[in-house]
């Protein structure tokens, strides 16, 4: 990519959003970077500046606020940063049954994996319309397209929403240049697991379910360049998203709450 294009990467900090920075960045394109945690936006920023000698931002932001996406938009046009690239990564998980915590606690997770992405795609798409070229990325999780055990209860809701919501923007936007996709990985080393505290939980799983976040960037990056809507990573979670769809869906729920028991917190 020229040097000239800035990719803005939401849950910057770690995992798969710093891997899509350092991957745009070796690109050769400029990159805004936005996460809560400041220190370790400016370590990436300064890693990225080093290697690569593009052009980085750090714009810490909590996605929470529902103020946000409209002050990180107003920031980049104030700062005369054409987003060409827009990858909607951040996230998180919020263990236990859906009662089990206070709506506060998930009206939090919905404006974050869910209205923060769309109002991002809102503001920021005009402008790639325009110019007749952008690349947004939605990372969903494979999660969204097989059945949801209990816990987490709205982490595969929120998934499949990001899916739909891609599709459907991948279809309105084609004709001016613009690609959207729903990158759909399965587990992935990141710290996402440290956050919701099921680390302990994850060591049970068989180590050819694991991919790495390098992996999954990279293929996320040539999907949405040729035009896929959905990508789901990796063939062993290509595999489970065809059985499940050829399954009966008592049959599917029952296997997924037999394994989801293993590795989810329903109480």
């Amino acid at each position: 990519m020229p040097s000239s294009l800035h990719a803005l990467v939401t849950g910057a900090s770690a995992g798969i959003g710093a891997e899509f920075a350092r991957q745009l960045a070796a690109s050769g394109c400029g990159v805004v970077l936005t996460a809560r945690r400041a220190d370790r936006l400016e370590a990436l920023a300064g890693e990225l500046r080093e290697r690569h000698e593009v052009d980085v931002v750090c714009l810490p932001a909590d996605l929470a606020d529902p103020r946000a996406p409209a002050q990180l938009f107003e920031e980049c046009a104030r700062r005369g940063l054409a987003i060409d690239v827009l990858v909607n990564n951040a996230g998180y998980g919020v263990t236990g049954s859906f009662l089990s915590r206070p709506w506060q606690t998930h009206a939090d997770f919905i404006q974050v994996l869910m209205t923060a992405p769309a109002e991002l795609c809102h503001r920021f798409l005009p402008a790639m319309r325009e110019r007749g070229r952008g690349r947004i990325v939605n990372v969903a999780s494979l999660a969204g397209l097989i059945p949801a055990p209990a816990g987490h209860t709205l982490y595969a809701a929120s998934k499949a929403y990001l899916i739909k919501f891609s599709q459907a923007l991948s279809l309105e936007n084609r004709a001016y240049g613009v690609h959207v996709l729903a990158c759909c990985p399965g587990f992935t080393h990141s710290e996402f697991h440290d956050v919701t505290g099921t680390r302990e939980q994850m060591k049970g799983m068989p180590r050819w379910m694991w991919m790495d976040a390098d992996t999954v960037v990279r293929d996320a990056l040539a999907a949405v360049d040729r035009g896929d809507s959905i990508r789901v990573s990796g063939r062993i979670n290509r595999a489970i998203k065809g059985l499940v769809k050829l399954l009966p869906d008592r049959l599917g729920e029952r296997l997924i709450a037999g394994g989801g028991k293993n590795f989810r917190d329903s109480t």
